[in-house]
């Protein structure tokens, strides 16, 4: 049976990869399995709007963009049996690297041809949803910063965080995780359902999405001189193990602050008052994953990001699919 497909594509989302998808939906879609509609977002929250109307009408809505379209669409979603898929054309791509989706744009469509379903849990936070990591502190104060930045993309995410770090400070916050009270002096507090923010930095590597859990991940007030270690090990997946993080598994969160809460939604900016509450809604979303072997895998996965398309103007795409070995 024929599925009926929803292209969303944000055509200002991350480093511009975005700009070949028609080409790519013509060439790789099998139109034997897919009936495929196409629609660009004009505006923000534009990819909600146009979300909601396709419930019921479209057995899937792919969101192409980053985590903000990604959440956008998401959130329209959530309890319906409209199922969410990924072409990642954004500057993190948290969820899409966590589900292990192709950063390729061909590979990420072609993945779409198998319809593989997976249900996921999503949080909600006061009235936002999430379907990958939000946060408090100082990945917050990043988000809100970023807005509108000209440089995007990785490189623009480390020249804003090596700006801002030496003058950012620690906050108190009171935590009440199902029901056992919290004082915390913290640098940031992420509320976790996936492991990474995105570009491979990983907040809470023991996550899983589909455990009914949030991983919350209290990176404590540290000194700067232990930064260094504290970047490598989100990287190499080991901040858990660090004696300045404290990770708390929890269904519910509740935050009470003197002042008003800066936060971040799958990496996009919003305000949440003096009081949050974060939820787990355990497997409320459906979201396309791809099959074994369209999942990569290469040790050349960070050049790609940095220097987008890459194997489309130089033909590199048998160096791309070189494989880390299995360990």
């Amino acid at each position: 049976m024929t599925k009926r497909i929803l292209f969303l594509i944000n055509p200002v989302s991350g480093v511009g990869k975005q700009r070949t998808i028609e080409r790519y939906i013509e060439s790789e879609l099998d139109c034997n399995k897919l009936s495929v509609d196409i629609d660009y977002t004009e505006f923000r929250a534009h990819a909600r709007e146009l979300a909601g109307k396709a419930v019921g009408q479209y057995d899937a809505v792919v969101a192409v963009g980053g985590d903000g379209t990604v959440n956008e669409v998401a959130s329209k979603l959530v309890g319906t049996d409209t199922a969410l898929a990924i072409v990642p054309t954004g500057s993190g791509n948290g969820l899409a690297r966590f589900m292990q989706i192709p950063m390729r744009i061909n590979k990420a469509i072609q993945s779409l041809n198998y319809f593989h379903e997976k249900k996921i849990d999503t949080m909600k936070v006061n009235q936002y949803c999430s379907v990958n990591v939000a946060g408090i502190g100082f990945d917050a104060h990043i988000s809100h910063n970023f807005e509108g930045k000209k440089l995007r993309g990785p490189l623009g995410y480390l020249q804003l965080i090596t700006t801002e770090f030496a003058g950012y400070q620690s906050d108190t916050y009171q935590l009440k995780i199902d029901g056992k009270v919290y004082n915390r002096k913290a640098f940031l507090i992420s509320f976790a359902n996936s492991s990474q923010y995105g570009n491979n930095i990983h907040i809470a590597p023991n996550a899983q999405i589909d455990d009914g859990l949030i991983d919350v991940s209290i990176i404590r007030d540290f000194p700067m001189f232990d930064a260094p270690a504290m970047i490598f090990s989100l990287l190499d997946k080991s901040i858990n193990k660090n004696d300045n993080d404290e990770v708390v598994r929890a269904k519910r969160i509740e935050i009470e602050h003197p002042s008003e809460l800066k936060a971040h939604v799958d990496g996009e900016p919003v305000l949440l008052g003096k009081k949050a509450i974060i939820e787990i809604k355990p497997l409320s979303l459906k979201i396309i994953v791809p099959p074994d072997h369209l999942i990569e895998n290469s040790i050349l996965d960070p050049i790609k990001e940095i220097i987008p398309n890459i194997q489309d103007t130089l033909n590199l795409d048998n160096i791309w699919n070189l494989k880390l070995p299995k360990t």
